[in-house]
């Protein structure tokens, strides 16, 4: 296992060295700093096909640690502070990782027709993908919230620098919103620290942590991970980020970063302070509730394509936050599947927009029609992805809908089942706001300004068909996703104590 823990590392190691050396890459030659980001990012998700394949069979082969981690290995950092350098998967981080190898080489492939400091560009993103692996490896509290850190701060300069609309607005507002998550991130950690002597999360799991210290650290590391996974109240950065965000930034952004809040939410908040979760969980499934309905009506108000899309985007994080607060353990595994089904669906609309932008150089919806016309390729792709978003039988999003909402079903709470059915006529809304926005941009008489469109081209067909190809067939076989899940959630269930 040496050799897979060593290349674990090398999926945040290789970002990094990617953005070191397209430094040397003269600025003048935008096609070469953009080859090379290709050739990286493909590399790096072949390595994490590669790690997929191994970790599946050492599962069967019952190769895992102790604690359930395959591909572990610590290294002493800050002895006198006990923080190591603790790496190590299981069954959640490896689809994270997956999910963001993928996302990332298709977001490259959208970024090949920008212009404008494509050297800086790519070096930043790449700092962020580091930063995304680091945290999805990382067993060590010091070492997670330093690659969190590494993964968020980015975002500023990406929509700042390169973004659109009132970019610089959006960008302040996401890093103030942000940067508060990470200050009570940063309250809990430490107070996790202090209680366990520790920053390894698997020693402190198996600390028993007082309960009045678990009152107030849950709900500290809940919210702060909460509002990168845009939970209601504070969800409001996201949509302003998504819609001023450049294409690949939109992709990477819905697709995987906003994960991180999930992800966070299930690895530290549940998993290390199972009371205070059980006494603060009915706040946060009202919450949830109201997040899941009030980004899909929210969504129908939108013109602009990426605020419709940005508002989806809420309501589906919503199902993730939602089936954590359900309690059970088949929503628990509903919530993974549902960071995996949207992080690819929000990936493609993102990547679909920004092409349909290049052409039209309009995001209103209004103010397009008949395009299916001119670009059938790009609006088929639209309407599949619609399609997955309100969840259809034979893609993703029906796979891990169905599963929340039979999870949280489980739970005969009847305040839990009265959200549960607010959740699923959500799904109502949801047909409604995408039919209207497929509707308003493909059908109908061609806007004469349009006639001249051309539809994607090869490069441009590569990102998307691979996207479509995930979607289909996470929808069509989802039996080793949801083996791999149901292996990693259930001690993290059994922490919880239900």
């Amino acid at each position: 296992m040496m050799a897979e823990s060593t290349l674990l590392t090398a999926t945040w190691v290789i970002p990094f060295l990617i953005a070191l050396f397209t430094i040397f890459i003269p600025k003048e030659n935008d096609s070469s700093i953009k080859r090379f980001n290709l050739i990286g990012s493909g590399i790096n998700l072949s390595l994490v096909i590669y790690l997929t394949v191994r970790f599946v069979n050492a599962m069967h082969a019952g190769l895992g640690d102790a604690n359930g981690l395959y591909f572990a290995k610590k290294v002493p950092w800050f002895g006198k502070l006990n923080i190591e350098y603790n790496i190590g998967v299981d069954g959640i981080s490896i689809l994270m990782m997956l999910l963001t190898g993928i996302v990332v080489f298709c977001g490259v492939l959208a970024s090949w027709g920008l212009k404008d400091q494509t050297k800086e560009f790519f070096i930043m993103l790449n700092i962020l993908v580091a930063g995304v692996f680091g945290v999805f490896i990382s067993f060590d509290l010091f070492t997670f919230f330093l690659f969190y850190e590494v993964a968020v701060l980015p975002m500023y300069l990406l929509i700042g620098l390169w973004g659109t609309g009132k970019k610089e607005y959006a960008a302040m507002k996401l890093t103030l919103m942000l940067v508060g998550g990470s200050a009570l991130i940063l309250a809990g950690i430490l107070g996790l620290y202090f209680e366990a002597n520790s920053f390894d999360i698997m020693v402190i799991a198996q600390t028993n942590l007082p309960e009045s210290f678990q009152y107030w650290a849950f709900p500290a590391l809940f919210l702060g991970f909460g509002i990168l996974g845009a939970l209601f109240p504070f969800h409001t950065w996201s949509p302003d980020g998504h819609a001023s965000a450049p294409t690949a930034v939109s992709m990477l952004h819905a697709g995987v970063l906003m994960k991180l809040g999930g992800y966070g939410c299930l690895r530290v908040a549940i998993f290390l302070c199972p009371e205070g979760c059980n006494e603060w969980m009915s706040v946060f499934l009202i919450l949830t509730t109201i997040n899941i309905c009030y980004g899909a009506f929210a969504a129908i108000k939108q013109t602009d394509l990426k605020y419709v899309t940005a508002y989806s985007s809420v309501s589906h994080c919503g199902f993730v936050l939602f089936a954590f607060a359900a309690m059970t353990q088949t929503a628990f595994q509903g919530a993974v599947l549902q960071m995996i089904s949207h992080g690819l669906m929000t990936a493609l609309f993102f990547c679909l927009i920004g092409m349909i932008y290049g052409r039209t150089h309009t995001r209103i919806m209004g103010d397009m029609g008949g395009l299916m016309q001119r670009i059938p390729f790009l609006g088929v792709a639209f309407i599949i992805a619609g399609l997955a978003s309100l969840g259809l039988p034979g893609l993703s999003g029906f796979v891990a809908e169905v599963t929340i909402f039979v999870g949280a079903f489980e739970n005969g709470n009847i305040v839990n089942r009265v959200c549960t059915v607010l959740a699923i006529l959500s799904i109502v809304v949801t047909a409604v706001y995408v039919l209207r926005a497929a509707n308003q941009m493909l059908m109908g008489p061609l806007n004469p300004e349009f006639e001249k469109l051309e539809d994607a081209t090869y490069i441009e067909k590569i990102p998307v068909i691979i996207l479509l190809f995930c979607l289909f067939a996470f929808g069509i076989s989802p039996g080793w996703i949801i083996e791999i899940v149901n292996h990693s959630i259930e001690p993290i269930f059994k922490a919880v104590g239900r």
